[in-house]
């Protein structure tokens, strides 16, 4: 039975003060949860576990530890450590001690993270033995990393103190910083998937702001268990008393999840609440749909990243608990969260607009934001005055503002006039994303501004299109990319079929393209697309999600496919 939820008194500004809150009021309950040996289908696994009274002395024995080490509030360190129990008492440790934590996902590739690093200037590296030796053959590139710790053996010449050294440390000695809600806590650095990764600054309020807000709105209250299949929600997790059941599965790579192990791993838990992109629960919902696997104490599941197909919501809604709920929350690095709409709303009233080619719905905003739908512009805005807003029902790019709202990149800072807008108090964001919103102040998602197609006197948007196209049985996404110079481009549709739906010849291939342009024919959103292209394999995705399409990577693809 879960227990009644309190509000947490803020004891610091530090969002970390949270972690002691809970470990004081629920000290026994497991924190974490990781699983050991090997998986074996329908049997029960064992699990190392962590309560949160350990978790808290834990941290501040790491945080006590970096004191001792010189570390100061404000240094910024890199965090080079895989998702799991490390990486999550890692960053409370560094938020205690009032560190500034520079995370990247490592999937990125190892010249774009060098090149990142470097631009974040990190005073130090809390890493594996691997990053730590990289880092040294390459200390030129980020020469101020003085402070380093090893996450592991440090073998050779390897930075000590390591991880378990700096455990060692009496928490007794722990000072708590002074800090306050604008201190930075965080470098946090966007995927990429529409231009070069940047360095969100994030303050200790945006932390504190994102957590106010994630509990009011799905109404969480201590004493769940949550299946964390994204890093970010597991430290939410621990400072909202909810325990994290850490997931068999490469967090880097949620499209290769293997469906068995999450299911029995919910089973053996009782998880009633799973965070994860809409690549994983693709997978696992399928999976279980076709099994006819329940998972009946599952009854709050989350996805985000990019847009969930109704298809997926159907077949979750299918498998967990009959009253439960599916969100997918809508935002982004620099603003999250923004808004929220269930599965039953998007079943029963938008999904077929979508599949019309009424863009995605996204739902309502959470109480804490403000947003506008404003008239595209490609350039920058300098101030508010500059901004035309735009009646509801109308396409536009969105920004937004509010605490979980970002103020600016501290790498690649020219972007800053691009995507930040002063009002002379508060810093607006600008998504990035169009769409509309409709009466009853929904916001309608219809993709990237960058991803639009301008042909002639004619502008089409991204998933409008693809979802009509996603209608057609054997196909499971697609991608409309523009060929050719801004202004005359055509639009090209690319198609990604289920894997055990491809086509097996190219006389096949002809007839489904065939299919497909007939489809767009039917509908005035996609009536001007003409090429339409089977991709081979797998759409190419985002690191973070693998759920966001690179159409930056497809067009010149179809560009050569074209040229044939």
């Amino acid at each position: 039975m879960q227990a009644q939820h309190e509000a947490a008194p803020q004891m610091s500004p530090n969002v970390a003060s949270r972690l002691r809150v809970m470990a004081e009021r629920y000290p026994a309950q497991i924190a974490m949860a990781r699983p050991v040996g090997r998986h074996r289908e329908g049997m029960h696994r064992e699990y190392a576990t962590t309560s949160f009274a350990d978790l808290e002395l834990d941290t501040s024995s790491m945080a006590a530890g970096l004191q001792q080490m010189g570390g100061t509030p404000g240094m910024r360190i890199a965090m080079l450590v895989p998702f799991g129990v490390d990486f999550i008492a890692l960053v409370f440790a560094l938020l205690k001690a009032g560190a500034v934590t520079i995370l990247i996902d490592p999937g990125m590739g190892r010249s774009n993270l060098i090149r990142c690093l470097e631009a974040a200037r990190p005073e130090g590296f809390v890493a594996i033995p691997m990053a730590q030796a990289i880092r040294m053959a390459m200390r030129h590139r980020c020469p101020h990393a003085k402070f380093n710790v090893t996450v592991g053996r440090a073998m050779g010449l390897l930075p000590k103190p390591t991880l378990e050294q700096l455990s060692g440390t009496p928490s007794a000695l722990y000072r708590p910083p002074e800090l306050n809600l604008d201190s930075p806590a965080a470098i946090i650095f966007t995927t990429g998937s529409t231009g070069p990764p940047k360095g969100v600054l994030y303050t200790h309020r945006t932390f504190n702001s994102q957590v106010n807000q994630i509990v009011e709105h799905y109404q969480i209250e201590p004493g769940g268990k949550d299946l964390s299949g994204f890093p970010l929600f597991g430290l939410f997790n621990a400072v909202m008393g909810t325990t994290t059941i850490l997931p068999d599965m490469n967090p880097t790579k949620p499209a290769d999840v293997d469906p068995p192990r999450l299911l029995d791993a919910i089973d053996q838990w009782q998880v009633n609440q799973a965070f994860g992109s809409p690549a994983l629960w693709t997978q696992v919902g399928r999976f279980a749909t076709q099994c006819q696997r329940r998972i009946p104490s599952m009854n709050r599941v989350l996805s985000a990243g990019a847009p969930v197909a109704p298809h997926v919501l159907q077949w979750m809604r299918e498998i967990m608990a009959e009253d439960g709920q599916m969100f997918t929350p809508y935002g982004a690095t620099e603003a999250l969260p923004v808004a929220s709409i269930e599965s039953r709303e998007v079943l029963g009233e938008t999904a077929e607009r979508t599949r019309q080619g009424g863009g995605t719905c996204v739902g309502r905003r959470f109480s804490g934001i403000e947003w506008k739908v404003i008239a595209i512009q490609d350039g920058a805005i300098a101030n508010l005055h500059e901004v035309q807003e735009l009646p509801r029902g109308e396409i536009g790019e969105l920004m937004v503002k509010g605490d979980v709202v970002t103020r600016e990149y501290v790498t690649r800072t020219d972007q800053n006039p691009l995507h930040k807008v002063s009002d002379g108090q508060q810093v607006w964001h600008r998504m990035g994303d169009v769409g509309y919103l409709d009466d009853q102040d929904r916001f309608w998602c219809c993709g990237r501004k960058s991803h639009r197609v301008r042909s002639g006197n004619r502008e089409l948007y991204t998933e409008p299109c693809e979802a009509i196209f996603n209608n057609h049985p054997k196909i499971h996404r697609s991608a409309l990319v523009g060929c050719g110079p801004i202004g005359q481009q055509t639009p090209v549709l690319i198609a990604e079929p289920w894997r055990d739906q491809m086509p097996t010849d190219s006389l096949a291939r002809d007839q489904l393209r065939a299919q497909l342009r007939g489809l767009g024919k039917e509908h005035s959103v996609t009536d001007c697309i003409e090429e339409i292209l089977i991709y081979p394999k797998r759409l190419p995705t985002d690191i973070r999600h693998n759920s966001k399409i690179f159409r930056e990577q497809l067009a010149p693809w179809a560009e050569r496919q074209l040229s044939k």
